[in-house]
């Protein structure tokens, strides 16, 4: 691969993706630009298995590795592919890593990196359709989607209120899915634009992984949950509606036991990670790497990048 091209790695939930990004950073001395749409929040961090880190001067290092676009938003806040284009392209507009390639990649929100590297289109929004739809529940949110953009519908999650309604006042304003015109005219070759590492383990693998990940987890996620509720936050709270948080927030309340509650993060994150999957198909010039026990980093660079 050329050295100039940044790096990529890319795959579901709990494939290691953090972990070679963080060997690869150690090795090469880059920095790591987060692509996940919920590390960003700076009181999740278990649940969103953000890198453990500390702020200094003005970065977020992870064992001395600048980190960034994490750690950074109120939970209150939100977060858009738009905005994370913005803030990766001002993050490389500042002085340059000390080492040989300008930035690792690593997340598995596929639409930031899609946005990132092959633009956004600029579709329609409309106000009073939008207040019209916000009226509607979010079974019939997802359903109504379904029904016009099976694939947007198979992408977004029934829970994610705001993409659910984005792509389906799209299709109401242009008669076309927004799959369809999110696709349209766009290569997805990364050939010459980045070294892309997609990780892509069998299938039972990684939901045993998924499963032992979450039974590790859950107790630290409930623990940053009553913390934000003692605080004055809701369920509505747009951090508190990342993935796993809703049902750490139902046994906080006694609506879910425990093992309910562990079981059923489990599900949603395998269901997660399938829609990452079908996500991270789609797209050329990538290496897959399906045989976890090849992410060392010494290896990467051995056999890739030099």
């Amino acid at each position: 691969m050329k050295k100039n091209l940044p790096i990529i790695i890319a795959g579901p939930t709990a494939s290691g993706k953090t972990e070679l990004a963080l060997g690869l950073a150690s090795l090469l001395g880059a920095e790591i630009i987060s692509a996940d749409s919920r590390q960003v929040y700076k009181e999740l961090t278990i649940g969103t298995a953000k890198p453990e880190g500390k702020w200094e001067n003005g970065k977020y290092l992870v064992n001395n590795i600048p980190y960034n676009l994490v750690d950074f938003l109120y939970v209150e806040q939100t977060f858009n592919a738009g905005e994370f284009c913005n803030r990766s392209k001002k993050i490389q507009g500042n002085v340059p890593p000390q080492g040989t390639l300008p930035y690792i990649f690593c997340g598995g929100t596929g639409m930031y990196l899609d946005a990132f590297f092959f633009g956004m289109n600029e579709l329609p929004k409309d106000e009073n359709l939008r207040k019209e739809l916000s009226l509607l529940s979010k079974p019939e949110l997802h359903a109504r989607l379904k029904a016009a953009d099976p694939q947007s519908a198979a992408e977004i999650p029934e829970g994610n209120i705001q993409r659910t309604m984005r792509a389906l006042e799209i299709y109401l304003l242009t008669k076309t899915p927004a799959s369809v015109l999110r696709n349209k005219d766009k290569a997805r070759d990364f050939t010459g634009k980045a070294f892309f590492i997609y990780l892509n383990p069998d299938k039972e693998i990684l939901n045993k992984r998924i499963e032992l990940r979450t039974k590790k987890m859950f107790e630290g996620m409930c623990a940053e949950a009553s913390a934000l509720l003692k605080k004055g936050h809701t369920k509505q709270t747009p951090a508190l509606k990342s993935l796993g948080y809703p049902q750490a927030i139902e046994f906080l309340e006694g609506a879910l036991k425990r093992e309910d509650a562990i079981e059923k993060i489990i599900t949603l994150t395998r269901q997660y990670a399938k829609r990452q999957r079908t996500w991270f198909n789609r797209y050329e010039g990538v290496m897959e790497i399906n045989d976890l026990t090849h992410l060392s980093p010494e290896k990467i660079i051995k056999n890739f990048v030099n």
